[in-house]
């Protein structure tokens, strides 16, 4: 049985406007790292991107009015070997044919191995033998721009970690759009900022594909499980922006049956003291 390899690509997604008639060069980068034990053997293909459910489950295989571009795309050296700390840049090109109707177009570059591979970075095409770079074109002329954020939400009361924030956005024009989605986390006594870090930007931008609807999750990892914390997220989309600011109560469930019982003994100390009291009273 061969080794496995942990081979990368790199971008794993290009984002291109081209109208029709245009024809775009390309890149992918795929290396085959310094500790890789063997070989690497790659094989390029194309296939049609698409995405299913709110979750956003990758489809490579069901060919729609959005993934005509697999077709217009081209690999110049489609098959190769790279030894260990080596790389190689592949080139491709996309020819827009005049007829291309406009609005988005989506493909997935994928790169298999012909022995067995472990995924280190992209997008994972079936968990072992491949993973994808992903094409998000928009073709001028007629596009369409309309969607909203149909929801916003932070939990109020967490007892297990992370806490997780969410949003649901919908897509009803005819290419892709960006939403771009901060978070900010703060103690709420000393409204220390937790999250994010200086180092860090606290936003990401989610690709929200023509169509169709993308609930977006991101998770509070960075905070103590017992806290109360003031949770801010914006959601800047289509030009406007939503935004909710929302104080969150973590208590972890063990807490919550310490206080009880410690309350319940207290409680139940009070009460005897009181009736013993009576009866010493009672007895006098």
């Amino acid at each position: 049985m061969s080794k496995s390899n942990i081979f990368t690509i790199s971008p794993m997604s290009h984002t291109i406007s081209l109208a029709a008639g245009d024809t775009y060069d390309g890149y992918i980068t795929i290396a085959n790292p310094a500790n890789a034990e063997e070989n690497f053997d790659y094989l390029i293909t194309i296939a049609p991107y698409a995405v299913a459910g709110e979750d956003y489950a990758a489809d490579f295989s069901s060919k729609t009015a959005r993934t005509q571009i697999a077709d217009w795309i081209t690999i110049e050296n489609p098959v190769g070997t790279l030894r260990p700390n080596e790389s190689e840049k592949i080139h491709f090109v996309v020819n827009i044919p005049e007829t291309a109707p406009a609005g988005g177009q989506y493909a997935a570059i994928v790169i298999g191995s012909n022995s067995e591979a472990e995924i280190s970075s992209g997008v994972s095409v079936n968990n072992v033998f491949e993973m994808a770079s992903i094409i998000y074109a928009e073709i001028t002329g007629n596009t369409i721009e309309d969607g909203a954020v149909l929801e916003n939400s932070i939990p109020g009361f967490v007892t297990n970690m992370p806490i997780r924030v969410s949003t649901l956005l919908t897509n009803t024009g005819n290419a892709h759009e960006i939403a771009r989605i901060g978070l900010e986390v703060r103690n709420l006594f000393s409204s220390t900022l937790i999250y994010p870090q200086p180092d860090e930007s606290g936003i990401v931008d989610e690709v929200i594909m023509p169509e169709t609807s993308r609930y977006v999750t991101r998770d509070i990892t960075n905070v103590s499980p017992l806290g109360i914390y003031e949770v801010t997220q914006t959601v800047d989309y289509l030009g406007e922006v939503n935004q909710l600011r929302q104080i969150v109560v973590a208590c972890p469930i063990w807490f919550m049956v310490l206080a009880i019982v410690t309350i319940t003994a207290v409680i139940t100390s009070i009460i005897f003291r009181i009736k013993s009291s009576r009866r010493k009273r009672h007895i006098v």
